[in-house]
């Protein structure tokens, strides 16, 4: 039976092409370049993705390529949260036809003032309509981008009535209490952090590893988290460059200097690219950084 999300997985950023589609070569070259480099798995089209930007289609499409090139469907996540739930119901059952698994779910986000018991109702209805035991959800708990939270009382609701399908949840909030309150409410899901300093005192406290975006430039430094404190400044130092200005275009800048590949600089409207010249400063301190405190 499939276990949750654990170790070191990248919410992996999603590279174009000159025409505004995904760059699926690029996006085969990106994953096999991370696990070369020690990671676990991959999330596509999460917050660091651009996934409230790509349509099903275009998150199915690239998968099938990972899945073509030789990429396992146990080490690959999919972004699958929409405001619709019919959405999110077919993009899941779509994504088991191609053999996945985990699924890192938004609640539903548009109403900014529903009720926990509507957001309950509203992962239930997606669990029914999907109807499949394999199935091994995320939740994704990144209100401060999202507008909707995911309460922990929630979570342990529908563990009770899902069982292993409800698998873990990915806390994004920056905030190391919520990470507890999720531990408190619900210790048999397994939970994530995103936020990359936090992860060393997150696995003392029973968390199973990490989804997040430094991952994709950084996978050895992020990888010196899990071996304690040491390298806590250095991720500071590093998630300070890329939050400089505005995350996702820097973040893609950056990784577009790293892999020598321009279209990772690219990004989707409404957002606009970073600066290509400040990507490269940033790289180049990046690596050193790594190169410094990598485990």
């Amino acid at each position: 039976m499939s276990a949750p999300i654990g170790g070191l997985w990248v919410a992996m950023a999603t590279p174009l092409t000159e025409a505004g589609a995904v760059d699926h070569a690029a996006m085969v070259r990106h994953t096999s370049r991370l696990f070369s480099e020690g990671c676990d798995g991959v999330v596509l089209f999460g917050t660091t993705g651009e996934g409230t930007s790509f349509s099903a289609s275009e998150r199915l499409a690239a998968t099938e390529a990972l899945l073509r090139a030789g990429i396992g469907a146990e080490r690959i996540g999919l972004g699958v949260g929409f405001p619709a739930i019919t959405d999110s119901i077919a993009l899941i059952r779509q994504a088991r036809s191609l053999g996945l698994v985990h699924a890192l779910l938004l609640p539903p986000y548009f109403y900014r003032d529903v009720s926990a018991s509507g957001i309950e109702d509203a992962f239930a209805a997606i669990f029914d309509g999907v109807g499949d035991d394999m199935l091994r959800a995320t939740l994704y708990h990144i209100p401060q981008v999202s507008g909707v939270g995911v309460p922990p009382e929630v979570v342990a609701r529908l563990r009770a009535r899902y069982g292993r399908m409800l698998a873990g949840i990915k806390d994004s909030s920056a905030d190391f209490a919520q990470f507890r309150a999720f531990r408190a409410a619900a210790p048999d899901v397994a939970v994530t952090i995103g936020n990359e300093v936090d992860i060393g005192r997150a696995l003392t406290e029973g968390g199973t590893g990490t989804i997040c975006g430094m991952g994709n430039l950084v996978p050895g430094l992020v990888r010196a988290m899990f071996a304690g404190d040491r390298a806590v400044p250095a991720m500071r130092e590093a998630i300070s460059l890329i939050t400089a200005g505005p995350f996702l275009p820097g973040l893609k800048a950056a990784l577009a200097a790293l892999t020598n590949e321009p279209g990772w600089a690219r990004v989707r409207p409404p957002l606009c690219p970073g600066d290509l010249t400040r990507g490269a400063e940033v790289a180049a301190a990046l690596l050193r950084l790594q190169a410094g405190n990598a485990g």
